[in-house]
């Protein structure tokens, strides 16, 4: 199976860190966990995830992105 490499925007959002891909989340990758590290493997399972559905669909993988606020985690 072909790696894929995606930033990840990392953000604190009250007692928890909110995980998620800018360039793949309006196909659902966003997450959140207790802490950074929590966050950061949640993430990484829903982006698995979301490119296996993009793939099996046929549809292409995003390879752009523009970075926004918060903290990016490579």
């Amino acid at each position: 199976m072909k790696s894929y490499v995606f930033p990840v925007a990392l953000e604190p959002d009250g007692d928890a860190w909110r995980a998620s891909v800018p360039v793949l989340e309006t196909k659902g990758a966003a997450t959140w966990g207790r802490t950074k590290d929590q966050a950061l493997r949640n993430i990484q399972e829903v982006v698995q995830m979301v490119v296996e559905e993009l793939i099996e669909d046929g549809d292409p993988i995003p390879s752009s992105w523009r970075p926004t606020k918060g903290r990016w985690w490579p």
